[in-house]
């Protein structure tokens, strides 16, 4: 069960406390290939981050009804590890507010380098499942 019970969205996660405006904060992250999705390579050639921004628009576009019970913010990473512009000011404040709490200044660049190493270990797997199965029993 999601967020809607009718309708059975579920968003990949949200805040127990408050994030803004007394509002909880609503996410839901999507990984792309800029180019194997054919949707997205006429603008991907065109400018870095486009297919991450596409991308971030549809989950948007799915989850506009969101917007009047939490803050919704879509996550929205390249496989060449490009992110949705509203994902970084999202992962710089929450990189931010890190800090203030442990004093640590470098939490956001930890932060982006977590997400980095699960991109890559994602990009792994990907190629790993795309190569042909060997029998290695000679």
């Amino acid at each position: 069960m999601g967020l809607f019970r009718t309708v059975g969205k579920t968003p990949d996660g949200v805040t127990l406390v408050p994030w803004q405006s007394g509002k909880s904060l609503c996410w839901d992250v999507t990984v792309t290939c800029p180019s194997q999705a054919e949707s997205y390579i006429d603008r991907a050639a065109l400018e870095a981050g486009a297919a991450a921004e596409m991308a971030a628009t549809r989950k948007e576009e799915k989850y506009v009804d969101l917007g009047a019970r939490y803050i919704f913010e879509p996550i929205a990473i390249e496989t060449l590890g490009v992110f949705n512009a509203s994902a970084r000011h999202l992962l710089d404040d929450l990189g931010r507010r890190i800090s203030e709490n442990t004093g640590e200044a470098r939490e956001t660049s930890f932060l982006y380098q977590r997400i980095s190493i699960l991109v890559q270990r994602f990009n792994a797997v990907l190629l790993h499942d795309s190569l042909p199965a060997t029998d290695c029993t000679d």
